[in-house]
């Protein structure tokens, strides 16, 4: 199945699993990495089983273009592409509290690029901000195996800046590091995000 994209939307991931297979026998912490959005996922069914918190990742919706129909009981899509930008990756709530939130991982140690974070999300995410809810950004830099929650409003100083012609591309490791808050790996809540939350909140 082919999927195009609305222009400035952001791709898919490549699958998770596919390092793995393929570097099997040299498996260690640092291949945990571009694994960001699975770890969340199994995090946010811990939550909910456990009755913690009902948080999940959001449907894109696509538009289908062409259908193959082999049998009678079967059809196949064979071209769709997705109708709208996506937002943020994960929305839910918590404690009566509306979380929103994007997920992003790189294998950059000093940096997180800004190429992959749009305008539109941004924009969303400041408005949940003001209408009190929750928002921030998960990122993990896979050859550090750090991951850190940094909320909305450090993060749109940064990217204010990035938006003036010869702003920074990028977001400094460092400022992460002192601005968000160091996310704890758990065996059952491997991103425990709300852990953050409630030593914040």
């Amino acid at each position: 199945m082919t999927l195009k994209y609305p222009k400035g939307s952001r791709q898919p991931d490549q699958l998770a699993n596919q390092s793995f297979t393929q570097n099997k026998k040299k498996k260690s912490f640092a291949n945990r990495g571009m694994t960001l959005e699975k770890d969340i996922v199994e995090t946010n069914n811990y939550y909910l089983e456990s009755g913690k918190a009902v948080i999940h990742k959001k449907p894109t919706p696509i538009q289908v273009v062409q259908v193959d129909y082999p049998k009678r009981s079967a059809a196949v899509i064979k071209e769709a592409y997705y109708r709208r930008p996506s937002t943020t990756d994960f929305n839910g709530i918590y404690s009566g509290w509306h979380i929103d939130f994007e997920a992003k991982e790189t294998k950059n140690k000093h940096s997180l690029p800004l190429t992959n974070i749009h305008s539109h999300q941004v924009e969303h995410m400041r408005r949940i901000d003001e209408h009190g809810g929750i928002c921030f950004f998960v990122i993990r830099f896979s050859l550090r195996n750090e991951t850190f929650l940094l909320f909305i409003r450090p993060f749109l100083k940064v990217w204010q800046e990035a938006q003036n012609q010869d702003g920074r591309k990028s977001i400094p490791y460092s400022f992460i590091k002192e601005n968000g808050y160091s996310i704890p790996f758990k065996l059952q809540a491997k991103v425990d995000y709300l852990q953050v939350i409630d030593d914040v909140y």
